[in-house]
Parts: C-alpha cells; sequence; structure tokens
C-alpha cells in the first residue's frame, strides 16, 4: 500500500496498525517512495559459546566402545519388513 506524506501523518495509527500485521506500507513525498513503515523487532543477541563451560562433565570412559551396542547395531535390520 503506497500512501502520500499528509495521509500518512494523519493515519499514522491505522496504517502502523496494518504494517504490524503483515501489510507491506510505503510512504512516498510527491509520488516518489520515501519511506518503509515496518513493525519493531527486537534486536537478538549473537549466541556467546561456553555459556556451560565447568559445569557439564563427560564420564571417562565416554568414547569407549560398548561391544553390546555395536552388535546390536551391525544384527539389526533397518527395514524388517522388507524381504
Amino acid at each position: 500500500m503506497k500512501v502520500n506524506m499528509h495521509e500518512a501523518k494523519s493515519q499514522l495509527s491505522r496504517l502502523a496498525r496494518l504494517a504490524r500485521e503483515g501489510e507491506e506500507v510505503v510512504i512516498c513525498n510527491s509520488g516518489q517512495p520515501w519511506v518503509r513503515l515496518t513493525p519493531y523487532e527486537e534486536p537478538v543477541e549473537p549466541r556467546q559459546p561456553g555459556g556451560l563451560e565447568g559445569r557439564i562433565v563427560m564420564a571417562p570412559d565416554f568414547d569407549d566402545e560398548d561391544d553390546e551396542i555395536i552388535a546390536a547395531f551391525e544384527s539389526s535390520r533397518v527395514f524388517p519388513d522388507a524381504d
């Protein structure tokens, strides 16, 4: 939706509601696009890795192989009914 500057001044609340509802609102000056009215969004802070450093501990045998689990994977059938 394009509106002229004068209409935008007198209808700002309505235009803001329309923009928040997803309508594209462009305010024109002398028939030329001037600004786009968009809803405000909170800035997202970049994630900082390492927030749980020192609070999570892996068991010493975490990476050890378990023969029983390996055998279960190797002997299982991915699609049991596909014979």
